[in-house]
């Protein structure tokens, strides 16, 4: 299964779930996460957690450590579906930190992609 089917598939039932007041519907995925905090000369700091949840316009996630806020991210997310059943994958998602607390950080996003990787 692609991961546009299968994305497209869990919306069609979250959707089922019930209503959403945000301008983005979440769905509670949860992937491995690694993460670059980013500042005018590289990286501030870097770690790696789980995400929490995500829509198209944002991230929660749950990092080793509060992380401060409006400053620039990167993030790679350990994709669970492979491309064309062989290649692994990862999402790329640049972004900016919007909240950091107990709950998680919440990461808007400003650009994604995905990238092929090496098998694991």
């Amino acid at each position: 299964m692609s991961p546009g089917r299968a994305l497209s598939m869990a919306s069609e039932l979250l959707e089922q779930a019930g209503t959403e007041q945000r301008s983005h519907r979440r769905y509670p995925i949860r992937l491995d996460v690694r993460y670059r905090v980013l500042g005018e000369r590289g990286t501030l700091r870097s770690g790696s957690g789980r995400t929490l949840n995500m829509s198209t316009g944002g991230i929660l996630f749950q990092p080793e450590d509060a992380l401060p806020e409006q400053v620039a991210i990167e993030l790679i997310l350990s994709w669970p579906f492979l491309l064309n059943r062989a290649c692994n994958l990862n999402l790329c998602v640049h972004g900016r930190i919007v909240r950091s607390d107990t709950r998680g950080t919440a990461v808007s996003v400003l650009q994604h992609e995905f990238r092929t990787t090496k098998r694991r």
